[in-house]
């Protein structure tokens, strides 16, 4: 048994293996063979962000894999109404077999761990967002054949997603450059992090104010919503911030000729992206959004039973 609280906690290997055993349970699917490596199993969602992927992929896999969830809202626990997060993870784990927890505060999920007795999986914090990242690396190997020898360009908001992008990446050896305009970068103590990594690994880390710069030569270019949950009251200052930030198609014509565009959804056509490019050829962003569902069963194999 183990916790899937972000990628920094993980090796090189593992992260691979996650990657293999998620295309190989996509596989398994597309043949129709559903193996119920979590027979019987219960899985808590506890949510107090919205959800359309995570949700979605994360009660689908749990049945695919043999096993069912119930899904928990704020309004659902004792949470709602002051009940510790202590007394609630020693609570849950008498029930249930493993638990996703969707929240704002990273030290939420970390305290909810610490005190759980059965596996809990961040399915999305402010800090970082693992489950989506795993989905990202399987669909680059997808359409690239390798998890090496390839560059990442991140335009858009330092948020979560690009934090955890940027761990993956500096523990893969990958090289990554990222965009971000002055005030919304990656907070620092992930960049060091990343840095940390990047010497063992040999990723070429890059960090500029320039969306060309980064995106020049990319192989793989990324973006995502400038304005995350909890931000809304934010968002006329964001899209004026972030000007100059969108993906068009001028700007992938920087990249290589063969390069993909992911996002991980919801997507804001003609702010963060124009819609010649998430709906164009190169837009793989729905590859990438099934690819949730195979990726969080692996992830639940993985904390369940280790590998397979």
């Amino acid at each position: 048994m183990r916790h899937f609280l972000s990628l920094n906690e993980l090796t090189k290997d593992e992260i691979l293996y996650l990657v293999d055993l998620a295309c190989r349970l996509k596989s398994e699917v597309k043949r129709g063979f559903f193996f119920p490596y979590l027979k019987h199993k219960a899985l808590g969602l506890i949510f107090t962000k919205a959800s359309t992927r995570t949700r979605v992929s994360f009660e689908v896999g749990i049945n695919q894999l043999g096993g069912y969830s119930l899904y928990l809202s704020k309004n659902d626990l004792q949470l709602g109404r002051g009940e510790t997060i202590e007394d609630t993870a020693k609570v849950l784990s008498r029930y249930l077999d493993l638990i996703v927890i969707r929240t704002y505060a990273q030290s939420e999920v970390e305290e909810f761990a610490k005190y759980s007795s059965i596996p809990v999986i961040n399915g999305l914090t402010d800090d970082y967002h693992p489950t989506q990242i795993i989905a990202d690396f399987q669909t680059i190997f997808e359409e690239k054949g390798r998890l090496k020898d390839l560059k990442i360009a991140y335009v858009g908001d330092g948020n979560n997603v690009a934090a955890t992008l940027l761990v993956g990446a500096s523990k893969l050896g990958l090289d990554i450059a990222v965009a971000t305009t002055k005030g919304y970068e990656i907070k620092q103590d992930i960049v060091d992090f990343a840095k940390d990594e990047a010497n063992k690994s040999g990723s070429n880390l890059i960090f500029t104010d320039n969306p060309k710069e980064a995106v020049k030569d990319a192989d793989v270019v990324y973006t995502d919503t400038w304005v995350s949950m909890g931000q809304e009251e934010e968002k006329e200052k964001r899209i004026k911030d972030f000007e100059g930030y969108q993906v068009t198609q001028e700007l992938m014509k920087l990249a290589k000729e063969d390069a993909i565009f992911l996002h991980c959804l919801p997507a804001y056509r003609g702010f963060e992206v124009a819609h010649e490019v998430i709906d164009g050829p190169q837009s793989k962003v729905f590859d990438e959004a099934e690819n949730r569902l195979h990726a969080h069963k692996a992830i639940m194999v993985f904390v369940c039973l280790g590998r397979i």
